[in-house]
């Protein structure tokens, strides 16, 4: 990276040339990593206002930068680092699935987020960096919502993560799978689900989603596994990537997963904790993949954590022989 003005000096516009180690990313991560402090509403903020410019251009949010182009930052005002608050994040590893010199395949468990952000200190990401302060790269791969368990990947190369990002986006070389248990029997053996989907926030300010005629597509193929006494476990084959994408389209179908608290169904979810399912029933279960630089095809599982199976054993103890 060449600074052509220090970042220090909030007065003066500022440019920042990409180098090769940081292409691939999205407008807006890159400028998070470089105006360390900056709150991710003035990033937006600036960026759509095209006061951020990229080559002279405006861009948006979510446009991938080159190696070479020239990125503008206009004078902005940063609160100084909070030292006492990057301390406290708590060094800390995570079940690993898979690691070599690429990536890390943790299996994240329910309840933690995958990074800081929206009232959140810290998350995964922050929490490994702090246990490896000898690396030079660790970035997250794709997100997970806070309250589901599984499979995350971590880049510890630039060129593995933009490798695998231009498998998410293109949906080619990776099959993503999850488990869920919903209320009611699902009535089809394998049935494919598409609906435009669109974020909006609540008056509280909380994100959702919604499905909406105008909305971006999203797909996801769902195979009925077990029947049990009033739900159905399933496996979900995402082949789209949309925020909370297989919660929004089985809460639309009548199939509400299991102790989901923005879609579910909240009178089921309270008899759900005393009967012992404190979380929602989703996780990541297993990925297939190819290598991002060597190409061999990796096929990565996390088992249910225990009390999920646990649940599912409860729940389908007196169901011995049902469809699956």
């Amino acid at each position: 990276m060449q600074v052509y003005d220090k970042m220090t000096d909030t007065s003066k516009v500022s440019w920042l040339t990409v180098d090769a180690e940081e292409a691939g990313q999205r407008l807006d991560n890159y400028l998070m990593k470089h105006l360390k402090g900056a709150p991710k509403s003035l990033i937006y903020r600036i960026i759509r206002s095209g006061e951020v410019r990229v080559d002279k251009g405006r861009a948006d949010v979510t446009h991938r930068i080159a190696a070479g182009q020239v990125i503008r930052i206009p004078p902005i005002r940063l609160a100084e680092p909070d030292e006492s608050r990057k301390a406290a994040v708590p060094a800390l590893e995570f079940p690993v699935i898979f690691e070599d010199e690429a990536i890390i395949a943790i299996n994240k468990p329910a309840g933690v987020a995958v990074h800081g952000g929206s009232g959140v200190s810290f998350g995964v990401i922050e929490q490994i960096r702090a246990a490896r302060p000898q690396a030079k790269f660790l970035e997250l791969v794709h997100r997970l919502d806070r309250e589901t368990s599984g499979l995350l990947l971590i880049a510890k190369k630039r060129s593995a993560l933009v490798a695998l990002h231009d498998m998410l986006r293109d949906n080619h070389n990776i099959d993503k799978r999850y488990l869920t248990m919903v209320k009611g029997h699902f009535p089809d053996p394998k049935r494919a689900i598409k609906y435009k989907l669109t974020k909006y926030n609540t008056a509280d300010g909380e994100r959702r989603v919604k499905v909406d005629p105008e909305g971006m597509t999203s797909h996801t193929i769902f195979y009925r596994r077990t029947l049990g006494k009033a739900s159905t476990l399933l496996e979900c084959e995402l082949k789209t990537g949309r925020t909370h994408q297989i919660r929004v389209h089985l809460s639309h179908a009548g199939f509400p997963i299991l102790g989901d608290d923005k879609y579910g169904d909240f009178p089921l979810n309270k008899a759900l904790q005393r009967a012992g399912l404190k979380r929602m029933f989703l996780h990541a279960w297993r990925l297939n993949l190819k290598h991002p630089l060597s190409g061999e095809m990796l096929s990565l599982e996390a088992p249910l954590p225990k009390e999920l199976q646990r649940y599912l054993d409860q729940e389908t103890a007196q169901d011995e022989g049902a469809a699956s």
